[in-house]
């Protein structure tokens, strides 16, 4: 529904008993007996108070139906029934000035019930809306509930005396009813400070009042007061206060039948003949050609997609225009779309990338799919398995369960081992899935059946005697592998006492129990990379990380004599990881392509459940540590690469080293949106990379209020010889040409991102069109690369500059000294 939409029920259309629920009551309670000792805890001699409560309806003044009570209660120190309350009378008997009585009773004074007070509360308001949510109600002591139509109790505080406490009132109980949005970490300081100012309120004014804290329930929808029977099409004396009502068109949003028959009268497919000699004006070329430049995500609007129809045999020579053209089609009209499917088969041959985009939910043409998994057949294995995880979700998009999509993945597997590998494990993972699970084990049946039949070996297999079963099996007994690790990780973690005795009863694990682990019976292809051939674990070279979760690190031997370290772990998920690094590791790639290294560190990582997985061991340092050891980056630089010549006492190739990788990451982290920065999960390598880890926050999502663009702390700068200095400069040079260069790729990330868009994702599932929008904005197609360059450097300076990071970096140190 959109912000201009106002939708609502009628009271008279509501067949159901007027509900609602007594919760508590607040404040100090008058005593009669001992005007020293008024708190609703106090305990007396002569008795505690018992208290209940009791309402009535009232309709036009007059009450209607009898009267309910709660059951006593004494138990202090607030007096609290949380009691639900069902009147015998319907909503759609209620009349515009119904009111509820409620008085609160003391049995505990005798024979005759004392009263403590009483107020009332209309169910519609001004605007004859149905009240919902919680309401405070103010008591007036010593009397009873007054249900006139002028009552002389209104439970409401009158507008002279509302204070602050109020006004926070009034805001609570909006947010409760879900019209203020939650922010968590805004959340969690607001109301204890709103906890403050209540005792502070409190205290000043003696707290003299008494409140009756009532919860009415809630609809879909708002209801509008309406009598049964009156004839709605009537203006409401509503109309009389010259306000403007928006009310709900249930036509809003659909088809104009007018505007769809002269979109079908225009696009006349007796006018083809005519339509071929066609040639766009010097206008109209420059509106195609900006409608080409569009991204992937945007919506052609009704004129533009006439537009590209009207010119579609003059565009067959120009490739970038086929996907856009597919999506001016009619596709519900037959004979429009036999054309389109001829025109598709003359065009001109489109990019890889541009494919991606006809395997996206927009396009469920299997024709249309048909093309575009032929057009992939060209890419090479590097450049699909660069795209594999986004293929494998595409599947969620396919009309069938045994697809060409999914055909052409596993023929394309049976020539490589490390696609068959991969593929298997993003197909296995996603049998969690209960809404694709029958999709996905098909996909994998047909894995499993074309490589048991598979009598040739692979071309990438080094012995050359390996065959579809043995190769088969050698990709099942990873799973045995991890099943394995999963149970070791269980006994380890319920072993009482630090990391120290964890890492022993790891230790002692593998070489006594679980033996069997340190000397494979035949060697198993490794997960990460299926190309190495692992024969064991060496349990004095394995241990644990000191982190909730006591991941594992693992030393491998493999086949060749050399040894391939893993961290494993139990309990966290991720596929979002996963996610970023083939992000990390395309983008790597696609800046190779245009002759720049930034010396980036796309370690491997695989998710082999939806809550556990593993990941390539980076020999590194993470800044919090190197400056609490060193005191800067480049004490620690010198302690590896010593230079007395060289710039900071360091070799100029590991400045270089070190400048590049920190460009490169800056960019890729700004355009991923990736949160949650601080200098725990910034590594340092020996040679001067700088990497990234932990992944948990993207697409701009980031626990920490006010996070700077791009995680570029000060230590990093100074590190370059401090904002002035010529080594800073090329920073900022190489950051606008990484920039500048994956710009380029935008409409190539996009797609990949919406082919993300069903998967179980955190970030993208919790709203896949924002996500991808934000990452949309992150590349300013609107702007050239000239003024990308200074905006980019305005960026870089802004995240400098900011303040805020350094503050929360701090509170962040001391949260992990108390770990």
């Amino acid at each position: 529904m959109s912000g201009n939409e106002f939708r609502f029920f009628l009271s008279c259309d509501i067949n159901l008993p007027v509900t609602f629920r007594i919760e508590r009551l607040e404040g100090k309670l008058p005593s009669s007996r001992n005007p020293d000792s008024a708190d609703v805890d106090s305990t007396l001699e002569e008795g505690r108070p018992e208290l209940y409560v009791e309402c009535t309806l009232y309709l036009d003044g007059a009450p209607f139906g009898l009267p309910m009570r709660t059951r006593l209660e004494t138990k202090g120190p607030s007096y609290c029934w949380n009691e639900l309350i069902t009147l015998s009378t319907k909503y759609r008997d209620l009349t515009a000035n119904s009111q509820l009585a409620f008085t609160v009773w003391d049995v505990s004074r005798g024979k005759s019930e004392g009263v403590i007070g009483g107020a009332t509360i209309h169910l519609f308001n001004m605007k004859k809306q149905l009240k919902t949510g919680k309401h405070k109600l103010r008591l007036w002591l010593g009397k009873e509930a007054d249900g006139s139509v002028h009552t002389s109790t209104p439970g409401k505080v009158p507008k002279e005396e509302r204070g602050e406490l109020e006004r926070l009132e009034k805001l609570v109980n909006k947010y409760e009813r879900g019209q203020i949005q939650r922010v968590d970490w805004l959340d969690r300081l607001a109301f204890p400070a709103m906890e403050k100012i209540k005792e502070r309120e409190n205290s000043k004014n003696g707290s003299s009042h008494v409140y009756l804290v009532i919860d009415f329930c809630s609809f879909e929808h708002r209801v509008v007061f309406q009598e049964s029977g009156a004839n709605f099409l009537i203006p409401s004396p509503i109309a009389s206060t010259n306000e403007l009502v928006t009310v709900w068109d249930p036509e809003v949003g659909k088809i104009n039948p007018s505007e769809h028959k002269q979109l079908k009268l225009a696009r006349s497919l007796n006018r083809g003949i005519i339509d071929r000699d066609l040639k766009p004006s010097i206008t109209e070329r420059k509106s195609i050609q900006r409608i080409l430049k569009y991204p992937p995500t945007r919506t052609l609007s009704g004129d533009e997609r006439q537009l590209l129809w009207k010119f579609r045999f003059s565009l067959m020579s120009e490739k970038r225009a086929l996907t856009k053209f597919l999506r001016c089609v009619e596709w519900s009209d037959v004979q429009e779309a036999k054309q389109a499917l001829e025109l598709m088969g003359k065009w001109e041959p489109i990019d890889v990338c541009d494919a991606l985009e006809l395997l996206s939910p927009v396009f469920e043409s299997e024709e249309v799919r048909a093309y575009a998994v032929s057009v992939l057949k060209r890419a090479d294995d590097d450049e699909l398995q660069c795209y594999l995880l986004q293929l494998v979700q595409a599947l969620r998009f396919e009309r069938s369960d045994k697809s060409r999509l999914s055909h052409f993945l596993v023929q394309r597997s049976l020539r490589n081992i490390e696609l068959a590998s991969f593929l298997r494990w993003y197909v296995a993972v996603e049998l969690h899935d209960p809404a694709y699970a029958k999709r996905f084990y098909c996909t994998y049946e047909i894995l499993e059946e074309s490589m048991l039949k598979l009598l040739l070996q692979l071309g990438v297999v080094a012995n050359g005697d390996e065959d579809g079963f043995k190769l088969w099996q050698s990709l099942v007994r990873q799973t045995e592998l991890t099943a394995q690790l999963c149970s070791i990780m269980r006994d380890v973690r319920n072993v009482r006492g630090g990391t120290q005795k964890k890492i022993e009863k790891l230790r002692h694990l593998l070489s006594g129990l679980l033996s069997e682990l340190t000397y494979f019976d035949e060697p198993i292809r490794s997960p990460l990379a299926p190309g190495v051939l692992i024969s064991g674990i060496i349990p004095s070279e394995s241990s644990i990380f000191k982190s909730a979760l006591h991941p594992l690190r693992l030393a491998f031997r493999t086949t060749n004599g050399g040894i391939c370290k893993i961290m494993f772990k139990k309990g966290d998920d991720l596929r979002q990881d996963q996610l970023v690094i083939q992000m990390v590791t395309l983008m790597d790639r696609l800046l190779k392509l245009e002759n720049l290294d930034l010396h980036l560190t796309p370690y491997r990582v695989l998710a082999t459940g939806h809550d556990e997985g593993m990941m390539e061991f980076i020999p590194s340092k993470s800044l919090a540590q190197i400056l609490s050891e060193h005191r800067s980056i480049i004490s620690y630089l010198q302690k590896f690469h010593p230079d007395e010549d060289g710039p900071f006492g360091i070799t100029a190739t590991c400045l270089e080293t070190f400048i590049k990788s920190c460009a490169g990451y800056s960019v890729i982290t700004y355009i991923l949106g990736i949160g949650d920065r601080h200098l725990d999960n910034l590594l340092l390598r020996d040679d001067g990379r700088l990497l990234h880890v932990d992944f948990g926050f993207i697409l701009g999502r980031d626990p920490k209020p006010f996070p700077p663009p791009m995680k570029l702390c000060k230590e990093m700068v100074e590190a370059m010889g401090g904002a002035e200095s010529q080594y800073y400069t090329r920073f900022k040079s190489y950051c606008c040409e990484a920039y500048n260069i994956l710009r380029k790729s935008s409409n190539l990330i996009l797609n990949l991102f919406h082919l993300m868009a069903g998967s179980n994702i955190p970030d993208i599932a919790c709203d896949p069109e924002k996500g991808i929008l934000k990452l949309q904005e992150k590349f300013r197609l609107d702007l050239d690369d000239e003024e990308c360059i200074h905006f980019f450097q305005d960026l870089i300076n802004e995240s400098v500059s900011a303040l805020f990071p350094q503050m929360v970096e701090t509170i962040h140190r001391w949260a992990q000294y108390w770990r």
